[in-house]
């Protein structure tokens, strides 16, 4: 059985003028992602790999995450293939995880997740939130095999406030 666990990064500011990969969280983003670590941290069993893109809304996503999660920073492991917003990226690196991982955390950016979870999940989800938790479980033994996955838990920070 292999699960993955798919977060959107958090809300990110438009309000200095960076290039798109260097945009940080807002003030929304900066609250929610705690804020959704804490509610997921005994919902879930803990990823074994944790994976995020390289840009900063991104990986401070997974940080404020992983705080919550009680998962040290050093276990975050950046991908720069993860900075895909159509999802055949997201694809490949998923896909191409160690068999040895049963559960994975990776956060991303829309469409790509988007694109995902409704491919491999059997909820139908219109827009991946920001700073939203999706987990899909497969009935598959490698990662390679994983195909239609049954979503077990889409949580956005609304339903939290």
């Amino acid at each position: 059985m292999k699960t993955i666990y798919l977060v959107r990064h958090a809300k990110s500011s438009w309000e200095y003028e960076l290039e798109d990969h260097q945009r940080p969280l807002n003030d929304r983003g900066l609250h929610d992602a705690p804020l959704m670590g804490a509610y997921i941290r005994e919902r879930i069993e803990l990823p074994q790999l944790v994976l995020s893109s390289d840009a900063v809304r991104a990986k401070t996503t997974a940080m404020l995450y992983l705080k919550e999660l009680g998962i040290p920073e050093e276990e975050l492991k950046l991908d720069n293939r993860l900075y895909d917003f159509g999802g055949t990226k997201l694809d490949k690196v998923i896909k191409s995880c160690d068999d040895s991982v049963d559960r994975l955390m990776v956060f991303g950016h829309n469409n790509a997740l988007t694109y995902w979870v409704n491919r491999y999940g059997n909820l139908e989800i219109e827009n991946v939130s920001t700073a939203a938790f999706t987990a899909i479980q497969f009935k598959a033994k490698s990662w390679s095999d994983i195909s239609n996955g049954k979503t077990i838990l889409y949580v956005k920070p609304k339903q939290l406030k």
